[in-house]
């Protein structure tokens, strides 16, 4: 296939039966294998959830998934793929970013009386704008399209595809059982008008023999009238940096993919402590990404006693997670490890809780309080928030990074300047989201880590986290290419919604 713009200008919506049905991961996919064959390719989320996100080039704040998947279709991200981003926070609450800039804090309840509707001619600009410029745009839902309690203000799964004429496919996720019936249950939901856009379905996570599948999937195109597009084999270590879940993040999959043993004599252990609202968890991947690096989450002091370096990350709830660390003891043991000449690394969130003190009267309206004082730095929150890509050194190697942040540092002294925070003896902080990736700057901080820790590791020369992405988004490319129904994705996306799709009763109440 070329990449002939007469041929696509169209698109398609990935569907879900549930939350984490794999949406983003097949979205990915589906952008990896047309790009590969030479199309103009863009992802597009209506609206996200998610505490991972990520900063464009030009200071627009969007969620990692669509960055992921702009990664996947070889395209820059833009605020355009992302146009509504929902950070959720404290009091049942949300930010609400909107085109790549926060507009406000909403209840979940304020949000869906209103401002989401309001919202929605927005969101088809920013999709129609991304089919003017791009053969095919492959947008994701989000949750379930037969939530028929928040159906009157989707705007992102039923509401877009009906507005854009988009045919869906909805994803079920078999390895959790009951696909058959997430399927019907999916489509019978829906009213009639919503039901003339679910072309067909794709089972993802199938373990074993498909030919056993295949009476079923026969019976449910006989009970719906729609095909199954693709089986998608179970494969560990395929999540891309989707909304939430510690399950999802790339880490794992980094992590899978590296079979070497230990460059050194020795492995090195990271322990992250999982603070609440946690942001950004994904700057541990390129950790996770070397052999011979363990990396874990942990919630209890006792997890760190082994740790050779101890990371606290990012949050959206910054006092609220030094308040955690205090009452489960972790704060007493990253002082002693302070004291004691052992590593620790603060980034975005962490580095504020590493501060001498935090005033805040934006996140947690909490005044002023204390921080665990292990680095010479005071924390002010701005109401603006900062939105950056900088480019910087650390340790004679060249570093990018992203920030995302509300508290301003004013660092004022320690042994040496890191990024824009410092380093006092063992303990590291930074806002710089993201810095981790470059892969001179990572060797060089594991080097000193394992020095600090008095560990006989050495990172790998050649390990590059780049190229480690670029593989794992190749092999979401191949899951599509190899194992789903490609002529038929390709006439829906060019072709549009099928004609004469049957009506599966009841419909919505």
């Amino acid at each position: 296939m070329s990449g002939d713009r007469s041929r696509l200008g169209g698109g398609l919506l990935v569907a879900g039966t549930t939350s984490d049905a794999g949406k983003s991961v097949v979205t990915a996919g589906i952008c990896r294998w047309l790009a590969r064959k030479g199309v103009s390719v863009a992802p597009f989320k209506a609206q996200n959830m998610s505490l991972n996100s990520f900063v464009t080039r030009d200071g627009a704040e969007i969620g990692r998934a669509q960055a992921m998947q702009a990664a996947a279709a070889r395209v820059e991200p833009s605020a355009l793929m992302n146009p509504v981003l929902l950070k959720p926070g404290g009091d049942r609450s949300s930010q609400v970013v909107l085109l790549g800039k926060p507009v406000g804090e909403l209840s979940a309840r304020g949000y869906h009386s209103g401002r989401q509707e309001a919202l929605f001619g927005t969101v088809t600009e920013c999709l129609e704008e991304l089919r003017r410029t791009h053969d095919a745009v492959i947008c994701e839902g989000a949750g379930s399209p037969a939530e028929i309690n928040l159906r009157r203000t989707d705007i992102v799964n039923m509401g877009i595809a009906r507005a854009a004429s988009l045919p869906v496919v909805v994803v079920g996720d078999i390895d959790r059982g009951g696909v058959f019936a997430s399927f019907f249950g999916t489509t019978a939901l829906l009213s009639p008008e919503d039901q003339r856009h679910v072309a067909g379905y794709v089972v993802n996570k199938f373990r074993g023999d498909v030919t056993l599948l295949e009476p079923g999937l026969d019976m449910l195109r006989d009970l719906t009238g729609r095909p199954t597009l693709g089986v998608l084999p179970y494969a560990h270590g395929l999540g891309i940096d989707e909304e939430d879940g510690l399950s999802v993040s790339m880490r794992g999959a980094v992590r899978e993919s590296v079979v070497a043993p230990p460059h050194g004599a020795d492995v090195l252990r990271v322990a992250v402590a999982a603070v609440p609202l946690m942001s950004n968890f994904t700057d541990v991947d390129a950790l996770a990404a070397e052999p011979g690096v363990i990396v874990r989450f942990v919630d209890r002091p006792e997890e760190l006693a082994d740790a050779d370096l101890v990371v606290l990350p990012g949050t959206r709830g910054t006092v609220r997670a030094l308040a955690w660390l205090r009452e489960r003891g972790l704060a007493d043991a990253v002082v002693r490890r302070a004291a004691e000449g052992r590593p620790v690394l603060g980034i975005c969130g962490g580095f504020q809780m590493l501060a001498e003190r935090i005033e805040d009267d934006v996140e947690s309206r909490a005044g002023t309080v204390d921080g665990l004082g292990l680095l010479p730095a005071r924390i002010r929150f701005a109401a603006e928030k900062t939105l950056a890509r900088p480019v910087g050194a650390a340790l004679g190697e060249p570093v990018e990074g992203y920030e995302i942040h509300h508290g301003v540092a004013d660092v004022g002294g320690g042994d040496e300047a890191f990024l824009d925070g410092c380093r006092v003896g063992a303990v590291w902080g930074t806002h710089w989201h993201g810095s981790l990736e470059s892969d001179g700057f990572r060797r060089a901080f594991l080097r000193r880590v394992a020095a600090d820790a008095g560990r006989a590791f050495a990172p790998a020369p050649d390990t590059s986290f780049g190229a480690l992405r670029e593989e794992q988004l190749d092999r979401l490319g191949d899951l599509i290419e190899e194992h789903a129904d490609t002529d038929a994705l390709l006439r829906l996306i060019e072709d549009g919604v099928p004609r004469g799709l049957r009506f599966i009763p009841p419909g919505a109440p």
